[in-house]
């Protein structure tokens, strides 16, 4: 569209990449911020010639800072950006590789959320060695969609490729025959295309469920079927189809304000994720003779209910690489684990539980590690019931606020689960031991942040996980942290199957006092109101920084609970309570305070039909860390437009009603407002009943 001369789409929630907008001379007004725009800024926008106000900022836009010519007079391209510099150089040959990958996959939005930066050995789901080299990409269970790009053989010293459980489609590159060091790649449960590409014996490679692999489109001989399980060097034709690619048709754009018209972008093909059963946890064989030998199995359903599919990971002698991914979880022998925690050495030691001791280690590829080892006093029933849990839970629920279990291992009296790896600990060190352990305090926002980040994966656990679960033992010591401080609940020994209804559950009473619900207390009988229960008592903490029982106290303020309410009758009190680390100097602070508090409140009813649900609890949190989201001071009304809808769905939709459309369009202006949700029946009005309901 040639005589465009105006794009605003900001404050739309768009997602995808940028258009190319060259053929557009004549634009001199671009406003994309506060969106969810992907990818690199294209060349195509930086050198549009009559240019003189773009606004970018508030996106999840990635690759090198753009460059613009001093002819544009207004820059506004910050907030939210993840651009891997700030000066505007090429980005770190191995950052440009892996965002090509991601192009690959439409560029999406997590991906940018979780590769920030110009060190991809800092990034999530890769893997560096002690040299810098990526040697593993892991990115299975991803629900991504798209093609594999020929990028990934760039990474000369790529070892594992685990892109298993998506919905990639087209061919498997011919350049990843040529990666050397290539040890295993696993695309099984995809929809690729093409020949099975013939690796040579040394690389593992998984490709079950992709029905069409193998499968000669036309033009030469039958291939093997694609419905194997995995070969050590495939037998099939090694010519790989070509890499299938989105058609992307280009030019789009919409008309808003006096001047103009809107423009029209091409409409990316892509296919939706269906609705995949995912693999159950693989199960390694514990007996001694297999150990001795060094043979680790792990067996999972293929996604989509077929057959399991094996790998085998064999040497004779040497056990130190005896580890492997399928289906995104990791299977270590007995003898990896000693070697990567040092023989479980008391250096290593990152905590101690009731279950026992969780060590620190690293795997030879770098992954970390966290392995608790279960101790003697716990392997009676208790202790290996709770093992069973956990190993039960955590093969049902795979969620982004849960720990993830990579594995376990069961030699002879030896019980281990490994975990990944939470660089900054847990939150009680952070908010009760942060002078000890060298940390800074938290900030508001980060303990706010953290707040919805454990009410969301509680929520899953309780109503949104293909079936329902009580965590019971919810507290700051199982709430886990990462590198960007981001909560993540763990800990999943005590968890029971949540009752059908309103129905309660018997059970042996279990947990830690000061979290426990009055009524779990008394009689034993839960439902998911004790985790909400607990959840109040954690907000209380985060608030004041005190822990949920502290004997050295007097008695009249060694219960947080009880001393908390009285606090909320008079909500003058709240200011006083407040943790001294926190800067609450500013109203907005102090405003946000006082909902979390009355939030803490309401979770901690002494009834639990007064108790909210995580749903709820989820819905008030999430406004107030959106508040930091920042926003010119403008406030541009919304056009009427789905919010749901992708960028090129919007163009394209609005491509077809051009015909029937005003130059001004059919738009209608609305003010949109956000408020938190109202309480459930049951709840207090206030704070100002005499029991501090």
């Amino acid at each position: 569209m040639t005589n465009l001369l105006q794009v605003w789409v900001h404050k739309n929630m768009f997602t995808g990449q940028i258009p190319d907008l060259s053929k557009s001379v004549g634009i001199f007004d671009i406003q994309l911020r506060e969106n969810l725009l992907t990818g690199p800024v294209p060349g195509s926008l930086t050198n549009l010639p009559s240019l003189k106000n773009i606004s970018l900022s508030n996106n999840k836009l990635q690759g090198p800072f753009p460059k613009f010519p001093n002819t544009v007079e207004n820059i506004a391209v910050n907030g939210t950006n993840n651009f891997c510099n700030s000066n505007g150089d090429p980005c770190d040959p191995q950052v440009t590789t892996l965002l090509e990958i991601a192009g690959g996959f439409g560029y999406p939005v997590f991906l940018s959320d979780d590769w920030p930066g110009n060190d991809a050995c800092q990034w999530v789901f890769v893997t560096c060695d002690s040299q810098g080299n990526v040697i593993t990409v892991n990115l299975a269970k991803k629900n991504l969609v798209g093609t594999i790009s020929p990028a990934i053989a760039n990474l000369t010293k790529l070892k594992n490729l685990n892109l298993n459980d998506n919905n990639l489609t087209g061919s498997i590159p011919d350049g990843l025959i040529k990666l050397s060091s290539l040890q295993l790649i696993d695309v099984s449960n995809n929809n690729l295309t093409g020949d099975i590409p013939k690796f040579s014996a040394s690389v593992k490679f998984a490709y079950s469920g992709n029905i069409l692999l193998g499968k000669s489109s036309g033009s030469g001989g039958g291939g093997t079927s694609g419905s194997g399980g995995s070969s050590g060097g495939s037998s099939g034709s090694s010519k790989s189809g070509s890499n299938g690619k989105n058609s992307v048709a280009l030019i789009v754009g919409i008309v808003i304000g006096v001047v103009v018209f809107v423009a029209v972008v091409c409409f990316v093909s892509y296919k939706y994720v269906m609705n995949k059963k995912y693999g159950k946890f693989g199960v390694m064989d514990g007996n001694a003779s297999d150990a001795e030998k060094g043979v680790v199995k792990n067996r999972a359903m293929n996604g989509y209910g077929g057959l399991p599919s094996e790998m085998q990971s064999q040497s004779s002698g040497d056990h130190s690489d005896r580890y492997f991914f399928e289906d995104g979880n990791v299977a270590i022998s007995i003898h990896v684990l000693r070697e990567v925690t040092d023989n479980f050495s008391e250096a290593n030691i990152l905590g101690r539980g009731g279950f026992g001791i969780v060590y620190k280690g690293e795997l030879q590829d770098g992954t970390q590690i966290a392995v608790k080892r279960m101790e003697c006093a716990a392997k009676g029933t208790k202790g290996l019931n709770e093992f069973q849990a956990e190993i039960a839970v955590l093969t049902k629920v795979r969620h982004r606020h849960l720990v993830a279990l990579l594995g376990y291992c069961i030699n002879g009296n030896e019980r281990l689960l490994v975990y990944e790896y939470m660089p900054q600990g847990t939150l009680g060190q952070h908010l009760f031991e942060w002078r000890e352990n060298g940390y800074a305090p938290l900030t508001w926002k980060q303990r706010v942040t953290i707040a919805l980040d454990v009410a969301r994966g509680v929520e899953y656990l309780h109503s949104l996980a293909q079936q329902s679960f009580i965590h019971r033992d919810l507290k700051p010591n199982n709430i886990l942290l990462t590198d960007e401080m981001r909560a993540k609940v763990a800990d999943f020994g005590l968890v029971k199957n949540a009752p059908e209804g309103k129905y309660s559950l018997e059970t042996r009473l279990a947990g830690t006092f000061g979290y426990l619900a009055p009524e779990y207390a008394a009689t034993g009988r839960v439902t998911t109101k004790v985790d909400v229960y607990a959840f109040g008592v954690v907000l209380m903490e985060i608030i004041t920084g005190r822990q949920a029982l502290d004997v050295t106290l007097p008695d009249e303020k060694s219960h947080l609970v009880t001393w908390f309410r009285r606090v909320l009758v008079n909500k003058d009190n709240i200011p006083k309570v407040v943790d001294e680390t926190i800067n609450c100097d500013n109203e907005e602070t102090m405003a946000m305070i006082f909902k979390v508090a009355e939030l803490a409140g309401h979770c901690t009813a002494r009834e639990p039909y007064q108790r909210p649900d995580m749903g709820h609890a989820v819905n008030v949190l999430g406004p107030l860390v959106e508040q930091w989201k920042p926003t010119t001071q403008e406030d541009d009304g919304n056009t009427g437009i789905e919010l749901n809808m992708s960028l090129p769905q919007f163009l394209q939709k609005w491509q077809t009603d051009e015909g029937t459309s005003t130059m001004y369009g059919d738009f209608s202006y609305s003010e949109t407002q956000t408020s938190i949700p109202a309480k459930p029946s049951g709840f207090s009005a206030t704070f100002s009943s005499s029991d501090g309901r």
